[in-house]
C-alpha cells in the first residue's frame, strides 16, 4: 500500500522539486534579460523545460521502451496523427458550435480577415498546438500512463493520468513584480500563489472539462491500443480550435447559460465535459453491447 502511494504521488513532487529549482534558474534568467520577459511565465517555462527534459532519463530509469510509450515508426507517425487531427476536429467543433447557436459565445465585433489571413492563423495556431501536444503527451499518455498501468492497473493509470494533466494547467501565477522590486524571494510567493490556484473554485468547471479530456485521450491509449501519435493528433486540434475561438468569439455576458463554460478561457467547461462524458459512455457501451453479442 505504501509503495502504491508513494507511485502515485511522485509525479506531485517531482513538479514540486523543479517548480523549486525553477525558482532559482527563472530569477537568474529575469536579471539576465533585464526582465523583459514576466518573472512569472519565466518560472513557468523553466519548469516545463526540466519536465520535458526529464521524460528521457525517466523512460530510462523505469526501463520503458519508445514502442511502450506509443511511439511508432515515422511514416506511421505521421499518418496516424493525421487520423488523430480529425478525430480532435469532430469532437470538439460541435461543442464549439452549439456555444454559439446559444449564444453563450459571440462573435468578436472588429474581426475582418481575408481568406489568406483565416489559412495563415489557422496554420499558426496548429503548429503551436502541436508544440503543446508534443511537449504533453509523450509525458501523460507516454510514461504516466504506462508507468501506472503496470504497478496500479488500467483503471487507475487513467484517472490518476488524467487528475494530474488537467490539475497541471492551473499551477499557474498571476501576479507582475517590476523588474526594480524583484527579488529572489518574490519568486517563492509566485510558487505558492501558483499552488494555492489549485483551489480556485472558480476553476471547477474547467478543471471537470480537463479531467475528462485526459480520460479521452487515456482511453484511446489503453483501452482502444492507439498509438501516441493519434492523442497529439486530437489534443493538437482541440488546442487549435480553442486557440482559433479566442480570436474569433468572446464570452456573451448577457447570456444566462454562461455556467456551461469556464472563466479559466471562456471555452471548456462543463459543456465539453458532459460532451465528452457521453461520448466515453457511448463508447463503453458499445463495447459491453459488443461482448454481449458475442456470448
Amino acid at each position: 500500500m505504501l509503495n502504491k502511494l508513494k507511485m502515485i504521488t511522485l509525479p506531485f513532487f517531482i513538479l514540486l522539486i523543479f517548480s523549486f529549482i525553477s525558482c532559482f534558474v527563472g530569477y537568474g534568467l529575469y536579471i539576465a534579460l533585464d526582465g523583459s520577459i514576466e518573472l512569472r511565465r519565466l518560472i513557468s517555462k523553466t519548469t516545463q523545460v526540466l519536465l520535458i527534459v526529464s521524460i528521457y532519463p525517466t523512460m530510462r530509469w523505469l526501463n520503458h521502451k519508445a514502442s511502450e510509450l506509443g511511439f511508432i515508426p515515422f511514416k506511421q507517425f505521421i499518418k496516424q496523427m493525421g487520423f488523430g487531427s480529425i478525430l480532435g476536429l469532430l469532437t470538439l467543433f460541435p461543442i464549439l458550435y452549439l456555444s454559439y447557436a446559444l449564444d453563450i459565445t459571440i462573435l468578436r465585433p472588429s474581426i475582418s480577415w481575408t481568406v489568406e489571413q483565416v489559412l495563415l492563423k489557422l496554420l499558426v495556431s496548429f503548429l503551436l498546438a502541436l508544440v503543446i501536444s508534443f511537449l504533453e503527451e509523450p509525458m501523460f499518455r507516454g510514461i504516466l500512463i504506462t508507468a501506472y498501468i503496470k504497478r496500479l492497473g488500467i483503471s487507475a493509470a487513467i484517472l490518476i493520468s488524467s487528475f494530474y494533466y488537467a490539475t497541471l494547467h492551473f499551477v499557474k501565477a498571476k501576479t507582475s513584480i517590476p523588474f526594480s522590486e524583484a527579488e529572489l524571494s518574490d519568486t517563492f510567493q509566485l510558487l505558492l500563489e501558483a499552488f494555492n490556484n489549485l483551489l480556485n473554485p472558480d476553476h471547477l468547471g474547467a478543471l471537470w472539462a480537463l479531467m475528462m479530456v485526459g480520460v479521452f485521450l487515456a482511453v484511446m491509449r489503453t483501452h482502444l491500443k492507439l498509438s501516441i501519435a493519434w492523442c497529439i493528433g486530437c489534443h493538437a486540434a482541440w488546442v487549435m480550435q480553442i486557440k482559433m475561438a479566442h480570436r474569433l468569439v468572446s464570452v456573451n455576458p448577457e447570456s444566462n447559460l454562461t455556467y456551461l463554460v469556464s472563466p479559466y478561457d471562456g471555452v471548456i467547461g462543463p459543456m465539453v465535459a458532459l460532451w465528452l462524458s457521453l461520448l466515453i459512455c457511448l463508447y463503453f457501451l458499445y463495447v459491453l453491447y459488443q461482448k454481449k453479442s458475442l456470448q
